[in-house]
């Protein structure tokens, strides 16, 4: 066995020992009817794009605390409905992005539905108030409350983007996914776990897995966490608590269908030690790790490729 063997098969056997907080049950059936157990105002408008083998909209509906979700939404013109669909989030600081970026899963066949996450470097804003001073970004905004944190927004958020995409009268629904990498990748796992019309996955690199670890580890979106817990130690606690909820390694029996997921061994953002137990405790039949022993924070060419096969393969054979 080679150094690179040893180390995956390392990883592979490690499984750190985690606890929801008491009530995560409740907590999200609770959460997950506040999204979507009744009706949200929404609206989509016809845009202009330079592909005419392409129909865009803007959309836009309503996200957690009266915050207006921006989201582009993207059909193939070129061959007749009801078309699959795919629900993307970005990276961290990202937005939606413009609709040529989509061009690949259009010429699939595959309509596209992108969504900002917000506050962020989209176009949407963020009308949650603050009820408690946060660091640098947003992760930390009402860290100590799971009620009103920036993560259950975000949720909320996602779940009416699903669920607004599940609407859609041109789509096949059985034929709806999530896709994205990083924050995204994150996204599209705990949209998996909690929304019962997504019928497969892909999460590429993905944040808010084993957070506690990656609190303490990361060099990315968690040092937030890492710096509120610095200057407010005895929030530490009830910070970590919050985290707690949305760790996907406490929502990954609830995730059983298609999976795909990619790490990168040299990733200090979203490290091997969080993404290998998430894909173990993820309960989905047919799943598989893509693994880049040589790779940092990103999504190869190669796994590009890797996920629309994952999807041509389950949706159109």
């Amino acid at each position: 066995m080679n150094a690179i063997e040893k180390r995956i098969d390392e990883l592979h056997r490690f499984r750190p020992v985690t606890e929801p907080p008491e009530g995560h049950a409740e907590f999200w059936e609770r959460t997950t009817k506040e999204a979507i157990g009744s009706a949200f105002e929404h609206e989509r408008v016809e845009i202009e794009t330079p592909m005419p083998g392409m129909k865009a909209y803007d959309v836009a509906f309503e996200g957690f605390s009266g915050t207006t979700i921006r989201g582009l939404y993207m059909v193939p013109a070129f061959i007749e409905g009801p078309y699959p669909c795919i629900l993307t989030f970005p990276g961290y600081t990202g937005g939606k992005g413009l609709p040529e970026a989509y061009a690949r899963w259009i010429l699939m066949g595959v309509a596209v539905f992108a969504v900002d996450v917000r506050g962020q470097g989209g176009e949407t804003g963020n009308t949650l108030d603050s009820e408690f001073g946060m660091v640098r970004g947003w992760i930390t905004q009402n860290i100590t409350d799971p009620e009103r944190c920036y993560y259950k927004a975000v949720t909320v958020d996602c779940l009416r983007a699903a669920q607004w995409m599940s609407e859609q009268p041109e789509l096949d629904p059985k034929r709806l996914g999530v896709v994205g990498g990083s924050q995204g990748g994150g996204l599209a796992l705990l949209v998996s776990a909690l929304h019962e019309r997504i019928g497969l996955t892909v999460a590429d690199i993905p944040n808010m897995c084993h957070m506690d670890h990656g609190v303490l580890h990361s060099t990315g979106s968690l040092t937030e966490v890492a710096d509120f817990g610095r200057r407010y130690p005895e929030l530490l606690p009830q910070a970590l608590r919050t985290l707690g909820y949305f760790d996907l390694l406490h929502l990954g029996h609830r995730i059983t269908r298609p999976l795909l997921m990619s790490v990168g061994l040299k990733d200090t953002v979203c490290l091997p030690e969080q993404v290998f137990p998430m894909y173990h405790a993820a309960a989905s039949e047919d799943k598989a790790l893509e693994i880049f022993p040589f790779t940092g924070h990103a999504v190869e060419a190669a796994q590009t490729r890797r996920g629309m096969e994952f999807v041509r393969d389950r949706w159109f054979r």
